[in-house]
């Protein structure tokens, strides 16, 4: 008995060290990221520590912290007792991230703001249970920055994108993983961006390229999605109701919503049961505008030289999406893979009613090319699938600086 009680006191005695020792690390990085002075480097130890508040960073300058590795230095903030983001920076110049793992926050996990080049390198995001609404919107968010570079970094279980790229300027993401996620990566309302080498699976939606209304950035586009991976992306959707990703379905590949110049090239797009890309206008979601500045019409698309796979089946009956399928288009197991809802600009037609040269939407040499005009805005009355029509090619643009 006299044992058992020693053990007990010994092991309370190890625990309440553990918890103190804890909150000293943790106090020691917000001192840092606080105190740090510009032009220095943060270094994170190894090991797996619990955070409890928001860890945060604003007005620096070329600074640079790192771990010592993914899954080698884990910040987690499962017990968040304070804040929404896992780690959140503001108002810098010239900062990097790199070689850590950040799991579990109440929110975003990494959240940068108004910042002047921002690097994501060897980063690890995730929420660490199953897919649920509960989850944060966001693994790597960042929004009204510029020069942002996102490379080999990984991004697992976001209820919204798993990297996000919102209201942004020169952008480049490659060599990332995003799975269970609902978008797998997405670019939002950002101009001038490259997203290749990287491999979308196991998502609701592999990569999504939209504009939305009621931003402070009002137009995206120069986007060029090439030499990526989207493999299976046919996870249910998880998102909170009301988030306008919480309208894909299942099952979708690539999702051009909006979003004009935007170039579609030399991806493997295999075994996305619903679509393997899309290209939408806004009007498609059915809800109301009311931004004078916003255009909602997807132009100057090109879907160029990719690899399409689908094997012969139904599209998933849930959601919209499901049901117009189902109901309107009856495409039964022949489901094409490239699909547009043909909702034009009147504003951009010439006489004879198609989009003058700059705006239009370019289809050509891509394997599998099967293609439906779904003539959304006459009630799906005249689904085109022939493809020739878009037979063309755009003036090619600059994204990266």
């Amino acid at each position: 008995m006299t044992q058992r009680f020693l053990y007990l006191v010994i092991l309370q005695i190890a625990i309440v060290a553990q918890v103190v020792g804890q909150q000293a690390i943790e106090k020691k990085i917000q001192t840092d990221l606080i105190l740090a002075e510009d032009g220095s480097t943060i270094q994170l130890e190894e090991g797996t520590f619990q955070i409890s508040q928001s860890l945060s960073m604003d007005g620096k300058k070329n600074m640079i912290i790192r771990g010592k590795g993914i899954d080698k230095t884990i910040l987690s903030f499962k017990n968040q007792a304070g804040g929404a983001e896992g780690i959140k920076i503001t108002n810098c110049e010239n900062i990097i991230l790199e070689d850590m793992t950040v799991q579990d926050s109440k929110g975003d996990l990494i959240k940068t703001m108004h910042v002047k080049g921002i690097t994501f390198r060897r980063i690890k995001a995730e929420w660490t249970g199953k897919p649920s609404p509960t989850n944060g919107s966001y693994a790597l968010y960042p929004v009204l920055c510029e020069n942002v570079i996102i490379d080999n970094c990984t991004a697992i279980g976001a209820s919204d994108a798993g990297i996000y790229v919102g209201q942004s300027k020169y952008i480049e993401v490659k060599n990332c993983t995003a799975f269970q996620n609902v978008a797998g990566i997405e670019i939002e309302n950002s101009q001038y961006a490259e997203v290749h080498h990287n491999k979308a699976h196991g998502n609701t939606g592999g990569i999504l390229v939209f504009d939305l209304p009621d931003l402070v950035q009002k137009k995206g586009g120069h986007v060029k999605v090439y030499q990526n991976e989207v493999i299976e992306n046919n996870l249910s959707n998880f998102a909170p109701k009301g988030n306008i990703v919480a309208r894909v379905p299942k099952g979708t590949g690539m999702l051009v919503l909006a979003t004009s110049q935007v170039e579609i090239f030399n991806n493997k797009i295999h075994q996305n049961r619903t679509m393997g890309v899309g290209i939408i206008s806004y009007h498609m979601t059915e809800n109301k505008i009311n931004d004078a500045e916003y255009d909602p019409y997807p132009t100057a698309i090109e879907i160029r030289d990719n690899d399409f796979q689908r094997k012969p089946g139904r599209v998933p009956a849930q959601g919209r999406f499901g049901q117009m399928y189902r109901f309107k288009l009856k495409f039964g197991r022949k489901v094409p893979n490239i699909i547009y809802d043909g909702i034009l600009d009147a504003k951009r037609l010439d006489s004879s009613g198609e989009y003058f040269p700059s705006y239009r939407i370019c289809i050509r040499n891509n394997t599998n090319q099967s293609f439906a005009n779904l003539d959304a805005e006459h009630d799906f009355k005249n689904v085109k699938r022939d493809v020739s029509l878009y037979d063309c090619h755009l003036q090619e643009f600059k994204t990266l600086r």
